[in-house]
């Protein structure tokens, strides 16, 4: 039986934010897993709006571009409990250790924050505060709600039918392989949202997918499939992907 859509989407707001959502009492399989990843966009369409209302407090102060994205991007990794950025370092570390997937689990499993996954979070988060900072200066709010939300599609890509899980327990158990209809919705749904954007929304759509296709095969490839490090990975990467396309296009 499928999942209840409203409580899929609750219980992706409770697993996913630090918003105190009611979370379903049965333990989760993979039905409730896959329906929680179909509602993850709606999660950061709400993370988006949330966002772009704090940019827009912090435009009306006299702080630079700058530290208005740092902020910005404080504020959103603190509302998503850091989960992201953490899978994102992991996945760095995992991926340059150039080992075998045995390694590369071990090595994500490490809890350790090595020189890939630092030089990575400065990279990325460094890319994302300069870009945000930069929209928010030039009162682009909705280009900033609908990349955050863009990026949380990532995670529907990510977790195609076609990826297996890397571990037979853990998120990644719980996700890989269970959307396959629910892609072409978000995508065509992102597609829509991205029409009062002009051609650069339409263009960042397709290559922001095409992207973090290629991306979480690779991982696949590297790990023996996909787990919730490289979902965190893929948004945050999809995050600051579309952003340089709207600053620098």
């Amino acid at each position: 039986m499928a999942a209840n859509p409203l409580r899929a989407t609750l219980t992706a707001f409770s697993w996913l934010t630090v918003l105190p959502a009611p979370s379903p009492r049965e333990a989760p399989d993979r039905r409730i897993g896959g329906a929680i990843i179909g509602a993850v966009p709606v999660v950061g369409t709400a993370l988006g709006a949330a966002v772009a209302g704090a940019g827009f407090g912090l435009a009306h102060t006299s702080a630079p571009p700058l530290l208005i994205g740092l902020l910005i991007v404080a504020f959103l990794a603190a509302a998503t409990r850091g989960m992201h950025v953490d899978g994102l370092a992991d996945t760095a570390d995992g991926l340059g250790c150039y080992g075998p997937p045995d390694r590369v689990r071990e090595v994500m499993r490490g809890g350790s924050a090595g020189p890939f996954a630092i030089a990575t979070l400065t990279l990325i988060l460094g890319l994302q505060a300069v870009c945000l900072g930069a929209l928010a200066d030039e009162g682009h709010w909705y280009a900033i709600v609908f990349t955050v939300g863009l990026s949380r599609v990532a995670a529907v890509v990510a977790c195609r039918w076609t990826l297996s899980p890397s571990s037979p327990d853990g998120f990644g158990a719980l996700v890989a392989g269970t959307q396959r209809s629910a892609i072409v919705v978000w995508v065509a749904l992102a597609l829509v949202a991205a029409y009062p954007l002009g051609v650069i929304g339409l263009v960042a759509v397709p290559v922001v997918a095409l992207t973090v296709w290629a991306f979480s095969a690779h991982c696949a490839r590297r790990m023996g499939g996909i787990n919730g490090d490289v979902l965190g990975a893929s948004i945050e990467l999809t995050l600051a992907l579309t952003l340089v396309i709207f600053v620098c296009g």
